[in-house]
């Protein structure tokens, strides 16, 4: 029980982590389309006062996708293709936007486009055609599409980086979390003694010793259980040979000091333990704690 609250407890860490995330992309996302409106209206504002129109309206600002706006106009204007790419370059940069970017100037009742021009970090791929050439007045409506996309939307992208990123470190975290967790609640919940700088778990024929297990024989598990249960004391030989091999094999004189050799290799690392050999008596286990 213990173990699964404290898996939901990471799952939980991990799901706010992520929305949160989300959330935090999701403004910026809205914030720089908010600040693009403000730079299309200030576009827009621009070109009416160059028409010396001081009392038009600009109307709202269409996104037509994630990359693309519409500017349109209440009343007809004449359009300076010179003027106009100027604008819209100072207007841009003010808004620190992306300076690639193509523009249509269409006719309001046939879509059809009147003037275009193309801006891009190249020059050689900049094209803005006709600039002596002047729209008449009429009704038009502008539409500016970022042709950059990872710049324009650069918000949107180094956040899901960003979200993929921690996503990953929290999935980690939740991993090694609750594999932590189960090896401890594993150990934890089966019978051990506490042996120097190991844990001995008789049940699972293990040793334990900072994480790294040891896998004993049947035999060596015995053995050492009965040591361990008898700890600085002297168990005879013929003790431990019945209750080690009685009834499970057959017995031949270095068998026993065949695995206790065994013991004492697996046992090495700790010297406080010692597996002793009391001459022609039998053996004790020794702590110095």
């Amino acid at each position: 029980m213990k173990l699964i609250k404290r898996f939901f407890f990471y799952k939980i860490i991990v799901v706010i982590g992520i929305l949160s995330l989300i959330c935090c992309s999701s403004d910026q996302n809205t914030e720089l389309n908010e600040i693009t409106k403000i730079a299309i209206r200030d576009i827009g504002n621009k070109v009416l006062l160059e028409n010396k129109d001081s009392t038009s309206l600009v109307l709202p600002v269409i996104p037509l996708n994630s990359h693309k706006y519409q500017l349109s106009f209440n009343d007809p204007l004449s359009i300076e293709p010179s003027t106009l790419t100027k604008i819209i370059e100072e207007s841009l940069q003010k808004a620190d936007l992306s300076n690639q970017y193509r523009v249509e100037v269409k006719d309001c009742k046939t879509e059809i486009v009147s003037y275009s021009f193309q801006v891009n970090d190249e020059k050689e791929r900049t094209i803005i055609p006709c600039l002596g050439r002047n729209l008449p007045k009429a009704c038009y409506i502008i539409q500016l599409q970022f042709i950059d996309v990872e710049n324009t939307t650069k918000f949107s992208y180094s956040n899901s980086g960003i979200i993929l990123i921690l996503g990953l470190v929290l999935v980690c975290i939740l991993y090694f979390g609750v594999k932590k967790y189960i090896s401890n609640d594993k150990h934890n919940n089966e019978t051990s003694e506490k042996l120097g700088i190991f844990y001995f778990y008789p049940e699972q024929n293990k040793l334990v010793k900072e994480r790294e297990e040891i896998a004993l024989s049947k035999k060596e598990c015995e053995l050492l259980a009965l040591l361990v249960a008898n700890p600085n004391q002297i168990i005879k030989r013929d003790e431990l040979t019945k209750r080690v091999w009685e009834d499970n094999g057959v017995f031949v004189g270095r068998s026993l000091d065949t695995y206790i050799s065994k013991l004492r290799k697996k046992l090495k690392a700790d010297s406080t333990i010692r597996i002793t050999n009391i001459h022609g008596v039998g053996y004790k286990l020794e702590t110095d704690i």
